[in-house]
């Protein structure tokens, strides 16, 4: 797991440099072309999505929706998908489900495109274009190198149908990325404090929830901690209620329109004697936090979910390790999960 935290950012390079002419290629086709966007997906690849999500229609204007597998696959509903692009997500594209959804959604008159890691995988060779994730054979069970793949090509595809993403930008990631790698030896010294965590709550708003529901995701995977995953605006509609002292909220607070309101919260928590472990902005004055990651440099908002995942990925390592637990042999899982 580790090994594929530390590759993300020549991953990354290697994801941009062979799709964004692609992405430039599917632009003259495809802008102004869809009413509707659909996602699917399952596991961290629905996380990415939840990304793609946010990311997509603030940047095209085109409402997007997260398909429901069963209604394709156990309900067999027969959706009206003219005008529709259906992006499926599957690290192994191999995902039976979601590979039936975009069978049907093709069937039902939507473009279909795959995001995968794997060329000739069956999702690969059932949809109308895809984009390769470039991140090597994944090993480990935890998904790291794959989800910032997944978090790179929306970016590219939103570049193609919108006019907020600019490639410069885009290109300028992977070295905020490596920038985020700097941040191990400051969670290496903090994650002791966590070592008999037993559950938290992760926070986070706008384009970084996505990634609030992802470092979850590799706290219960990884280190077996029952993470609860929050809106901020959701958490303070009645979640907040189980905070008590010394109960951890794990928060994403990258600059931008979300951090005021993310730091009014951090100072209600500060008042309920919560522990909150914040990720954010070397430069930053959150004095109510009790710990803080500092991210390294200046990165605008609509950029900084892939430098920001980063130091959540490493943290999930380091207190596996901490735990005394192998995050690459994780109890009941596999790295292709298939489900119906």
């Amino acid at each position: 797991m580790m090994a594929e935290i530390l590759e993300q950012p020549h991953a990354l390079e290697r994801t941009f440099n062979a799709e964004h002419k692609h992405a430039e290629r599917f632009s003259r086709f495809a802008r102004g072309k869809f009413r509707l966007i659909v996602l699917v997906a399952r596991g961290t690849s629905d996380n990415a999505a939840i990304f793609g999500r946010y990311l997509l229609e603030l940047t095209t204007g085109i409402p997007v929706s997260m398909a429901a597998p069963s209604v394709h696959t156990l309900y067999h509903a027969k959706l009206d998908l003219r005008d529709a692009l259906v992006i499926g997500v599957s690290q192994s594209g191999a995902g039976t489900d979601i590979n039936m959804v975009l069978e049907s959604s093709r069937k039902r008159g939507a473009y279909t495109i795959g995001i995968t890691n794997e060329a000739k995988s069956p999702m690969a060779g059932l949809v109308d274009d895809v984009f390769l994730v470039r991140a090597g054979r994944q090993k480990s069970v935890a998904a790291t190198k794959t989800y910032t793949g997944q978090l790179m090509l929306f970016y590219l595809i939103a570049c193609a149908l919108g006019r907020e993403c600019r490639l410069a930008e885009i290109g300028a990631i992977p070295e905020h990325a490596r920038a985020a790698l700097g941040t191990v030896d400051q969670i290496r010294a903090l994650v002791e404090r966590y070592r008999y965590m037993r559950q938290c709550a992760v926070v986070a708003r706008g384009l970084n929830f996505a990634n609030a529901v992802e470092f979850s995701l590799k706290l219960m995977e990884t280190c077996y901690v029952v993470a609860e995953r929050f809106s901020a605006a959701d958490f303070l509609h009645g979640p907040i209620a189980m905070v008590e002292p010394n109960f951890p909220v794990l928060m994403f607070m990258p600059p931008g329109r979300t951090f005021a309101s993310q730091s009014q919260l951090v100072r209600r928590l500060h008042g309920l004697r919560a522990e909150t472990l914040v990720i954010t902005p070397e430069d930053a004055k959150i004095p109510a936090a009790t710990r803080a990651i500092r991210v390294p440099g200046s990165i605008p908002e609509i950029y900084s979910p892939i430098p920001y995942i980063i130091p959540s990925q490493i943290f999930a390592a380091l207190l596996a390790e901490a735990k005394g637990i192998d995050p690459d042999r994780p109890r009941s899982l596999r790295i292709v999960t298939k489900t119906v």
